[in-house]
C-alpha cells in the first residue's frame, strides 16, 4: 500500500511535468501572444498541481499519511475561457498549424490525466487521497473542455477556409 501510494503520486507529479513543459514550449514557439497567454496560464495552473502533489509526497513519506488539503480552484480558467472566445483566437493560430497540433497533443494529455486521476480517486479507501484525485480530475476537466472548444472553433475555421463547410 504505501509503495503504491507513493508510485501514484510519483506518476501524477511526471504527468503534471510533462503537461507543463509542453505547455511552456509552445507558449515560447509561438508567434501568438494570446496563445501564449492561453499556454503560460496553463503552465502555471500544473505547476500549482506539482506543488500540491509534491507536499502530498512529503507527507506521505514521512508519515505515510495523505494530508486534508484545503484545494484553491483555477482563477485562471475564467481569463483562459475569454482567451480562447476571443474571435481574433482564431485568426492568430493556423488549424492545421503547430499550435493546433499543440493543442491536439494538449487534448490528448489532458484525457489521459482524467482518466487516471479519475480511477485513482475511485479506488482509493483514504478520503484525503480521494479528494486529491477528484480535485486533480475536475481541474483538467476544465483544461480539456477548454481545449476542446478552442480545437472545434479551429477545425471549424480551417473547413470554412477550404469550402469544406457546410456540406
Amino acid at each position: 500500500m504505501e509503495n503504491q501510494a507513493l508510485n501514484i503520486i510519483k506518476k501524477a507529479i511526471l504527468m503534471e511535468s510533462r503537461g507543463k513543459a509542453l505547455y511552456l514550449e509552445v507558449a515560447e514557439k509561438t508567434k501568438s501572444p494570446d496563445v501564449k497567454h492561453i499556454f503560460e496560464l496553463m503552465a502555471a495552473e500544473e505547476q500549482t498541481h506539482i506543488e500540491y502533489l509534491s507536499e502530498q509526497y512529503k507527507n506521505f513519506s514521512k508519515d505515510k499519511t495523505f494530508l486534508k488539503q484545503e484545494f484553491q480552484n483555477s482563477d485562471t480558467d475564467d481569463t483562459i475561457a475569454k482567451l480562447i472566445l476571443n474571435p481574433s483566437i482564431k485568426e492568430q493560430i493556423s488549424g492545421a498549424g503547430f499550435e493546433a497540433a499543440a493543442i491536439s497533443a494538449a487534448i490528448d494529455m489532458e484525457t489521459k490525466a482524467i482518466e487516471i486521476y479519475s480511477k485513482w480517486a475511485k479506488e482509493s479507501s483514504d478520503s484525503n487521497e480521494k479528494a486529491l484525485f477528484e480535485w486533480l480530475a475536475d481541474w483538467e476537466k476544465s483544461h480539456y473542455e477548454m481545449l476542446i472548444k478552442l480545437d472545434k472553433e479551429l477545425t471549424e475555421k480551417v473547413w470554412f477556409d477550404n469550402q469544406f463547410w457546410p456540406f
